[in-house]
């Protein structure tokens, strides 16, 4: 005869969540399931063992990929990860507002380094008049 007596385990990893659920009545959750997710950790790296979150099908077009939009939010060529000079058949330019690449893409003051900031949103103010 067994013992009425489980023992009671403690989850330190969030993406072990899931596993536990399916596995055991009652446990411990060492962390706050509410505690929002910090999306600047994750990855689009193929190493998908070590991320909480996976993209595995998307539906319909993504704005800042399908459709015209500023090289600084561009999906395909991301601006922290990519050379500011590469840029894609829908990115245009912040300041002069045509497709990219205008003509001070490069250079002194290369608009190809713009984005949303009060610098720049100046200069595109300056340009517009």
């Amino acid at each position: 005869m067994g013992t009425p007596l489980r023992p009671v385990f403690c989850l330190k990893k969030r993406e072990q969540l899931k596993e536990f659920e399916e596995k055991e009545d009652c446990f411990i959750l060492d962390f706050d399931p509410y505690d929002p997710v910090d999306i600047s950790k994750l990855s689009v790296s193929k190493n998908l063992d070590a991320f909480d979150l996976s993209v595995v099908a998307e539906k319909g077009q993504v704005a800042c990929r399908d459709y015209p939009h500023s090289r600084h939010v561009c999906v395909k060529h991301p601006f922290d990860k990519t050379p500011h000079e590469n840029y894609c058949e829908w990115c245009y330019c912040y300041v002069c507002d045509v497709a990219a690449p205008c003509k001070y893409w490069t250079g002194v003051s290369a608009h190809c380094h713009a984005m949303d900031n009060e610098a720049w949103k100046n200069q595109r103010k300056a340009t517009r008049k």
